[in-house]
């Protein structure tokens, strides 16, 4: 469906060439056929690597779409709720958010990596096990580590900040739901259907979620964080049972029916490194807007929250590229297919820093502009969007190393990067926030991802032997003065 959709226009294209030839240089008119050529060779091309670009690109274009969605989402939520209430809510928001990633105990990635090798090992009954596990064991776990904390909260509640308190009550009803969608989404990756894996999460959440506010607010609520965590409840769990439909109806025509073999020792073993590398990976993530969420007044988180998530335009590239590679990476090391292997690691590379770096670039020049529609106080976070493109743009020349190490059987080398990452982001956030305030918080983060990146690529070379980088390995120069 991509590649047809390429194809109506791709010819259009094709045509112009003779034009060129008579409008543009001899050089220019040869770049741009090379260039068509490869776009129509990852339009129209059969490989494993062509179609991966394809399905990087369609996940790219989602991520692209829900940006859009999202951002006029939290543009229009903050105008109506304000800068206080605006802070407390996205404060809450990413604590639960970031809860459902970590209670699926690293399944919603160990998912792809089960799928892939029981579909290449003929697996059936274990392929069917995995997924059926995998799904029972997010809703089980979400819904313990719910009723547990808010059971927490309801003791210890005076000694948090009443403002905090019930949009925290309301959003533990959200962490079975966004569980659920973790693993939904590791499945869809793992069979190729990026519409189904991102569709749900990045395009239909938000726009439920930003409809029940919108209606609530025009019924007579408050638009306040409360209100906005009962939108967020009614979204969340709409749009994770229709992807789980969704799921569902195709999984019929796909997956064989027959007999589950639960192998719960090996997932666990397999997925507990895993939990370690997405908990600390998601930590590292957030750490500094809940600890701005802690040290600076609401308002203040607000300002950085949108500034990071002006620049989080830019995760969206490895995201999508991981979308499209996790699994094969996993394919060609379970049949041993070494050379290929590694290949289609150092393509993925370059997939992710070039597309990376631009766009940093372009949102550096551009970020006041988008933080001025938030409210008349967001432009203060524009040196937040400078600094944090730094440390983005040194993450991105290992691309997506953590998903080489996870698919690779490295997992363990992998949650121990994340963890010392993870060690240095709170050591320099909780230094440098009293002192610097947000820019602290960025400048903390932005060293965080260099060290990230350095620590993924030694560990990729000593374990795996593979150069993750995006210079190529015994570059040859020049010696001085020669040309």
């Amino acid at each position: 469906m991509i590649a047809e959709t390429f194809a109506l226009y791709f010819p259009l294209a094709k045509l112009l060439l003779p034009g060129l030839d008579r409008t543009l240089s001899a050089g220019n008119a040869r770049r741009a056929k090379t260039v068509l050529d490869q776009v129509e060779a990852i339009i129209e091309g059969r490989n494993d690597s062509a179609f991966s670009q394809r399905t990087a690109i369609f996940a790219f274009s989602i991520r692209i779409l829900s940006a859009a969605i999202a951002y006029v989402s939290q543009v229009l939520m903050a105008r109506w709720m304000g800068d206080f209430e605006y802070g407390i809510f996205v404060a809450v928001w990413v604590a639960i958010v970031l809860l459902g990633g970590i209670v699926c105990m690293g399944f919603q990635t160990g998912v792809i990596r089960f799928i892939s090798e029981y579909r290449e090992s003929g697996e059936d009954a274990k392929l069917r096990g995995a997924i059926r596990g995998s799904l029972v064991w997010s809703l089980v776990a979400a819904t313990f580590m719910a009723l547990a904390g808010a059971g927490l909260l309801y003791v210890l509640q005076e000694h948090v900040t009443n403002y905090f308190v019930m949009p925290i009550f309301l959003a533990a009803i959200c962490l079975p739901s966004l569980a659920l969608q973790g693993i939904q989404d590791g499945i869809a990756r793992a069979y190729n259907w990026p519409g189904t894996a991102l569709a749900p999460t990045f395009i239909l959440r938000p726009i439920l979620v930003l409809g029940f506010m919108a209606a609530s607010t025009c019924f007579g609520f408050a638009a306040d964080a409360v209100t906005a965590m009962l939108a967020a409840i009614f979204g969340t769990w709409l749009a994770s049972l229709g992807q789980y439909l969704a799921l569902r109806h195709r999984m019929r025509a796909t997956v064989p029916t027959g007999p589950r073999t639960f192998l719960p020792r090996l997932w666990f073993a397999v997925a507990l490194p895993i939990f370690l590398i997405e908990g600390f990976n998601n930590l590292l993530t957030n750490t500094d807007i809940l600890l701005v969420s802690c040290y600076l007044a609401p308002d203040q988180t607000a300002v950085y929250f949108a500034a990071a998530k002006t620049l989080g335009l830019v995760h969206f590239v490895p995201f999508a590229v991981k979308t499209a590679a996790a699994h094969r990476i996993a394919t060609y090391k379970a049949a041993g297919n070494r050379g290929r292997y590694e290949s289609f690691i150092r393509e993925t590379i370059h997939w992710t820093f070039w597309p990376s770096l631009v766009l940093a670039v372009l949102l550096v020049l551009t970020g006041k502009y988008f933080l001025m529609l938030f409210g008349p106080s967001f432009p203060a976070g524009q040196s937040v969007i400078w600094i944090l493109a730094i440390g983005v743009v040194f993450r991105a020349t290992v691309g997506t190393a953590e998903s080489v190490l996870t698919m690779s059987g490295e997992q363990r080398a992998c949650a121990l990067v994340y963890a010392a990452g993870l060690g240095v982001s709170i050591t320099l956030n909780l230094a440098l926030i009293p002192k610097f305030g947000l820019q602290g918080a960025a400048i903390a983060t932005s060293i965080a991802m260099a060290f990230e990146a350095a620590a993924l690529y030694t560990a990729a070379k000593r374990r795996l032997g593979l150069h993750v980088f995006i210079v190529p390995a015994q570059r040859q120069f020049a010696p001085a003065g020669v040309t």
